[in-house]
């Protein structure tokens, strides 16, 4: 009897579904604390112990990853350079500037307040970022992400200043370098909103794809370039905001995921935003588990992994880009 064979695309998606599921597990039996069924061999009650800490903590990493990852690919889009994404663009940078200016003039603000203020000021700094990468010379497309980092560059060391003299290097830390020890129940549940980033670049994936090839031939195909720039903006700025609130900068997902899915599955943003998100997931996952392993008992923040693993993979794209031309 014959039987068809899957699709490679089919494939990948249902390989990364796998993994992700088996990192899910690994990551619930993880910790200090070990599980057991048994009663008395442990202090903590086996359903507080995952439903308070482990399982938030795998959650945010997932969502955090999903979300970075589509953000990385629509900013990619927006500026038709492969090189860039929210941690080399500014975006994160402007998010943190946000958190310092509720800090400095709204102490008492919970997370959601800060949610808002980030996302504001990350979305003008992607903005301005946007509206200067699009004056650099298109022949040059190194000169993009150079700029990126200069720019958010002189964002960060703004934003260290401001901290330096109110006092508040300690928090900036937290929120420059990404690390999920931190997360329990009821102070992650912001970042579900990365599932509606994620569904929302599903539905305008189409667009995305066309807007790629440029304002002009995507004008004659009947898309409407400015909106959906911000609408893209927007979903950048409030996935970046949101990650640098709940768990601090993540460098690197949104670079490193979309330049490999699109190596594996192209740039058909309608199939391969779905294989994106699971990337992303995986990555960032992986990422968390990795820095509790290594050093057991204690962790490497998964910035600090993640800043290990992004600038590797990102020198290697870019003498692969060098080669293919």
């Amino acid at each position: 009897m014959f039987v068809p064979a899957i699709p490679l695309h089919r494939r990948v998606v249902m390989s990364a579904g796998l993994c992700l599921a088996l990192l899910v597990v690994a990551s619930l039996a993880i910790g200090v604390e070990e599980i057991s069924l048994s009663s008395t061999a442990r202090s903590v009650p086996l359903a507080d112990l995952l439903s308070i800490s482990r399982l938030p903590r795998t959650l945010a990493a997932v969502l955090c990853g999903a979300g970075l990852a589509v953000a990385g690919q629509i900013l990619q889009t927006l500026t038709r350079n492969r090189f860039v994404e929210p941690s080399t663009a500014g975006t994160a940078q402007s998010a943190a500037l946000g958190i310092l200016i509720v800090t400095l003039f709204l102490p008492a603000a919970g997370l959601g307040m800060k949610a808002l203020v980030a996302s504001i000021c990350a979305l003008a700094g992607t903005a301005l970022f946007l509206s200067t990468a699009h004056r650099l010379p298109p022949e040059q497309p190194h000169l993009v992400p150079l700029f990126g980092m200069v720019y958010g560059g002189v964002v960060g060391a703004a934003v260290t200043y401001v901290a330096w003299q109110n006092d508040l290097l300690q928090y900036l830390d937290i929120w420059t370098n990404g690390e999920f020890s931190g997360v329990l129940r009821g102070r992650y549940e912001l970042l579900f909103v990365a599932v509606v980033i994620v569904a929302v670049a599903m539905l305008i994936a189409e667009r995305l794809t066309i807007m790629a090839l440029g304002e002009a031939q995507a004008t004659s195909l009947g898309i409407d370039y400015r909106r959906m720039t911000q609408i893209g903006l927007v979903l950048v700025s409030v996935m970046s905001a949101l990650s640098v609130v709940v768990v601090g900068l993540i460098p690197f997902v949104g670079l490193v995921v979309p330049n490999l899915v699109s190596r594996l599955s192209g740039d058909n943003l309608r199939g391969t935003l779905p294989l994106t998100a699971l990337g992303g997931a995986i990555l960032v996952l992986a990422s968390d588990i990795a820095g509790r392993i290594i050093r057991f008992p204690y962790e490497i923040p998964v910035g600090t992994v993640m800043g290990v693993i992004g600038p590797a993979v990102f020198l290697w794209f870019v003498l692969q880009e060098r080669r293919d031309a």
